[in-house]
């Protein structure tokens, strides 16, 4: 299952399995320095991110992969959504001739197949980018048990890609979200979009439930902010 559909899937539900994203959202939007007016956001979802901010702007850009996802966005004559996948020329064609005050983006640029060039042609549009990005050790226990690799990029990596045309200040910090019983504990993990392209196996899945040691589930975000360009 891609990430786009595991996303789309449960679009209409997807408020009730994504507090992570829901917390990490708000404080990317109150940690901002000011107001910006022109907006670029990317993996925008349902407005997470649009829904908490207070002030007037001039105009929003907000890109998402899923076309449910687009649908669920606030609109607006000052908002413009796009059902594009950063990772693509459409997506580049689309921003090459923009200008914004800053670039947002929450729970998103993880899945990116190449940060760095996603970085290189924001730094052409914008001087600030403010973003949070789950990072491989989400799930981190659940990985050492079944004997897998993580589908989302690493920390080191993250930071790797953003230093290549900014100074940036980062943040990491660790979530532990608790549930009543393993049964919650492994719904969410399936509705929440955050696991990825990898499904276990029946034998991997029975393991995991079995073994699983904890009654929450780790998720480690790095907060990106970009002070300069180099």
């Amino acid at each position: 299952m891609s990430v786009k559909n595991q996303f789309s899937k449960y679009a209409k539900e997807y408020k009730n399995h994504n507090i992570i994203q829901q917390i990490v959202a708000k404080s990317l939007v109150r940690e901002l320095k000011f107001q910006p007016k022109r907006i670029l956001e990317l993996g925008c979802g349902s407005g997470q991110v649009f829904n908490h901010i207070s002030w007037e702007v001039e105009f929003y850009k907000a890109i998402d992969a899923s076309a449910s996802m687009c649908e669920l966005h606030p609109k607006s004559e000052n908002i413009e959504v796009k059902c594009l996948n950063f990772d693509t020329q459409d997506f580049i064609n689309e921003i090459k001739n923009d200008s914004y005050d800053i670039v947002l983006s929450s729970s998103a640029l993880q899945w990116s197949n190449d940060l760095s060039k996603i970085v290189q042609h924001l730094s052409y549009i914008t001087k600030e980018i403010n973003a949070v990005l789950f990072t491989s050790n989400t799930f981190k226990t659940i990985q050492e048990i079944t004997k897998t690799k993580s589908p989302i990029l690493d920390e080191d990596s993250i930071k790797e890609a953003f230093l290549k045309f900014f100074n940036c200040e980062f943040e990491t910090i660790l979530y532990k979200l608790e549930f009543d019983n393993k049964k919650d504990l492994f719904d969410y993990i399936k509705k929440s979009g955050v696991s990825g392209e990898k499904s276990l196996s029946y034998s991997d899945s029975k393991k995991l439930y079995k073994e699983y040691p904890y009654n929450y589930l780790e998720f480690e975000v790095i907060f990106v902010k970009t002070i300069s360009k180099l």
